[in-house]
């Protein structure tokens, strides 16, 4: 029986046209952000000029670095490709399943509602709404609409598929089942938070685990948000461009089971040398190093899909994108690998080399990819020809000449940045060059990098304004197509219990439970498990190659049956989380800690770090001392403390271990509490040091990009919250003695007033407020958040030093309360 069938061209319209709108905002905030790391003036002094005064004041904060990076990373993630990817999925799943998406309303829902969340996003994260995690950074409620959304989503697409009149699933829709799978497991973990505020909440996880949980997600965001639907495109569109069939139909097999179960172990590659127990830090650089195979598997089926078709690149813009976006998810793919080996990555690691990897992939492979999907969906879309071709070859060449000047300037001074941090004077007892120094290195290559950003956008202003032109010489059209209904006996008949009684499956779960005992047992124990998983590999081989058909024709039976091969790719995915997350709840607790134990913060202190956070300090300031030679000699301050500790950072919800650093380390700011004693090492710097280093970082630090703070003098803490918030730091098991609202708020304003009076004491006084009496100004500091955040400061990284055989105990108040929150004698004066 036959059928007459309109495919659902108007979503792909609406978020084709979508991409294009959020990719060149996202890319515009991109450019002003690097030029705000050559010119400190950009974060608002520049703005002020320009606009004659239009901005000043707490208007300039909606635009500093810290606060503007977060919106052009989830700008480019979650607007532009994202919007993408969907375009392309419901373009697709469509042709592919030989049936209208299941349902108009839930594709309506979809697109209103991810752009109603984009619009949240690009208000929230400039007024500083943020959780302070990379990729992760929407406050609650937000994300709660990210789930609704993305389960409407994945009921639409399984209802999709449940509907088809195509056997068989299509490689594209492995990668998007994948991705649907993955991509809520993995944002669900990651965002489990406890609200505090309709705005502000804290993550369920603190510390190393805290870290673990989000470089868990934070780098399979990259593999099944950017990655894995960008693939499935691939596997439809390139075909399709190239009037050619997938090269290696095996080898995508391959491919996509490697990749699916590999990629969801390297998380931890993003911790090397850090507090993370080193048994997750070696199992995320193996799993790393194992991506190299399935992703240049899925490399050389594309570039081979378009053998016979090479011809085209002359005069085809769309093959142009295609041929290059997989050269770079090539290069890419080689290079993550490469910089998480532990002695690459001691180099690469908080530098700009990570910033060009990145943005290889995200330019080169995402970027490209759209770029081509576009020029290629267009003029079918609207039923014409595309408007110029000319343009889109232009549009091609500028953008590569960008992704080119941005990549290079970045590799090098990312390499330029980590010999110079690392280099010492004749004789190895001491460093060659400051911080700052290495800034002044690296400035030109800065530059580079912002004229290269620049020339990609306007690479994709060109592309809007050809897509525009092709839409308006056209007409939106949806195509209609004659299909043969398939009747429901002839697909998904395999029930679940079936699908796992195979060989294929039994020996896969035994040889990844030994490899997990591989890892966890003690010595001995584990060659053993070593050499079971060995042995099962080697039978399965046997068995494979006795009898293959056998196994190819249950492959082919599941890909009939969407229910079972979805629930198969959800075991897979998420064997990794377990095998990671679950042993840090077990030990990230303060009865297990040793050597160190972090002294929680003070009411006044949590407030100042929730201004650090706020403020998104965490973009260009790291707090972990890795356990490498110069990092030691450069931050510790001295030999006794040295790296970082897991316990040091136990009570910190969330962790701010940070992956860049544009300015130094902060995990020694604070001071240290001696074994046994009440004696508190102070502060590296006196408040009044911080106090101008906020107003005017270059008064302190000649030289430094950091952005001034002027509106933190002028904008009042926040202690009216401060209660709730303590609450839920108690609720999550920090140490915090009994107190009343009343008490919590008063012990704020009692040491945010001792600060102010030792800063008027010192001198300070605030540039645009002379005419206040000192009194005046100290009750104005005191109410005011640069205040909570320099008492933050002069506490960050502090620790209680722990005897081996005594257990640490719930701190008494006094302790918390006096634990490094007296000002250090001020030494320096801003007159």
């Amino acid at each position: 029986m036959t059928s007459q069938i309109t495919y659902d061209d108007k979503t792909v319209r609406r978020f084709m046209s979508a991409s294009i709108i959020w990719g060149i905002v996202g890319m515009i905030v991109g450019v002003l952000a690097a030029t705000q790391l050559s010119w400190w003036q950009m974060n608002g002094k520049f703005l002020e000029a320009i606009t004659f005064g239009l901005f000043k004041g707490e208007g300039l904060s909606y635009i500093t670095f810290g606060r503007i990076r977060p919106l052009h990373t989830n700008a480019v993630i979650f607007a532009f490709v994202g919007n993408m990817v969907f375009a392309g999925v419901y373009y697709s799943t469509q042709r592919l399943c030989k049936c209208r998406t299941a349902s108009d309303l839930l594709s309506a829902i979809h697109f209103w509602g991810w752009q109603l969340i984009i619009v949240s996003a690009a208000i929230t994260l400039p007024i500083g709404l943020t959780r302070s995690k990379e990729y992760a950074e929407l406050i609650w409620p937000i994300n709660i609409a990210v789930v609704v959304i993305w389960i409407v989503f994945g009921a639409n697409f399984f209802w999709t598929l449940a509907k088809r009149n195509e056997k068989s699933l299509y490689v594209s829709l492995w990668f998007y089942i994948a991705t649907i799978v993955t991509i809520a497991l993995l944002y669900v973990v990651n965002h489990l938070s406890i609200p505090t505020s309709l705005t502000h909440s804290y993550p369920l996880f603190g510390g190393v685990q805290d870290a673990l949980v989000q470089w868990w997600y934070g780098h399979n965001a990259v593999a099944f948000f950017l990655t894995t639907p960008i693939l499935g495109i691939m596997y439809y569109f390139i075909p399709k461009a190239a009037e050619r069939p997938v090269y290696s139909y095996r080898l995508s097999i391959i491919h996509f089971w490697a990749l699916v179960f590999i990629y969801i172990w390297a998380g931890p590659h993003h911790l090397l040398n850090t507090a993370l127990p080193h048994w997750l830090q070696i199992l995320g650089m193996l799993f790393s190093l194992m991506l190299w195979a399935p992703s240049w598997a899925g490399m050389l089926n594309g570039l081979l899909t378009l053998r016979g078709a090479w011809d085209k690149l002359r005069t085809d813009p769309v093959i142009k994108f295609f041929a290059v976006a997989v050269t770079f998810y090539g290069m890419a793919t080689f290079e993550g690998p490469l910089l998480s080996i532990r002695a690459v990555n001691s180099l690469s690691h908080y530098t700009d080399w990570t910033v060009g990897h990145v943005h290889s992939g995200a330019l080169g492979w995402n970027g490209f990819m759209a770029a081509g999907m576009f020029y290629w969906l267009a003029p079918r879309l609207w039923k014409t020809k595309l408007w110029s071709t000319s343009l889109a070859n232009f549009h091609f060449w500028i953008g590569l000449v960008g992704i080119l000047l941005y990549v290079a300037s970045m590799w090098v001074a990312g390499v330029t940045q980590g010999l110079m941090l690392a280099e010492t004077n004749t004789g190895g007892a001491t460093l060659k060059y400051e911080f700052v120094e290495t800034l002044r290195q690296i400035n030109a290559l800065y530059i580079i990098r912002s004229i290269g950003g620049t020339f990609y956008l306007v690479g994709f202003l060109l592309c809007a304004f050809n897509i525009f032109m092709t839409a308006r010489s056209g007409k939106a059209v949806d195509d209609t197509c004659e299909v043969t209904l398939l009747e429901k006996t002839k697909k998904d008949t395999m029930s679940l219990g079936e699908s796992l009684r195979q060989d294929p499956v039994i020996y896969a779960v035994l040889a990844v439970a030994f490899m997990i005992l591989w890892f966890l047992l003690p010595h001995h124990a584990d060659k053993a498990a070593l050499a079971v998983t060995l042995i099962l590999i080697a039978k399965a081989v046997s068995l494979f190659k006795k009898d293959s058909r056998t196994w190819s024709q249950y492959f082919d039976r599941l890909l009939e049956n969407y229910l079972p091969f979805t629930v198969l790719i959800f075991f897979a995915v998420a064997i990794g989380g377990v095998v990671q997350i679950i042993p840090s709840l077990l030990v990230n607790k303060s009865a297990n800690m040793e050597e160190r134990l972090q002294i929680p913060y003070t009411p006044l202190e949590l407030e100042g770090r929730d201004i650090f956070v706020s403020e998104g300090c965490y973009n260009c300031h790291s707090q972990m001392i890795r356990t490498l030679v110069p990092d030691v000699m450069r931050y510790g301050p001295t030999p006794e403390q040295g790296y970082s500790r897991m316990g040091e950072s136990l009570y910190d919800f969330p962790h701010q271990w940070g992956s860049k650093r544009t300015g130094p380390d902060l995990a020694r700011e604070g001071g240290a509490l001696v074994a046994g004693s009440q004696t508190m090492r102070s502060g590296r710097r006196d408040n009044l040091w911080h106090f101008n280093h906020f107003w005017d970082p270059r008064q302190t630090s000649p030289g430094s990009n950091m952005p001034p703070y002027p509106f933190l003098y002028d904008t009042k803490a926040d202690f009216k919250t401060l209660p709730k918030r303590i609450a839920t730091m108690t609720f999550l098991g920090v140490p915090y003695p009994k107190m009343s609202k009343d008490a919590i708020e008063q012990s704020a304003r009692d040491q945010a007033m001792e600060i102010s009076a030792a800063l008027v004491k010192a001198g300070a006084f605030i540039p645009n407020k002379t005419e206040l009496t000192e009194t005046e100004l100290m009750r104005q500091l005191a109410e005011s958040k640069v205040v909570a955040l320099i008492a933050y400061m002069q506490k960050v990284g502090s620790y209680e030093a722990l005897d081996h055989e005594r257990k640490p105990s719930a701190l008494d108040p006094d302790t918390i309360r006096d634990a490094g929150t007296k000002p250090a004698p001020a030494t320096t004066s801003n007159k």
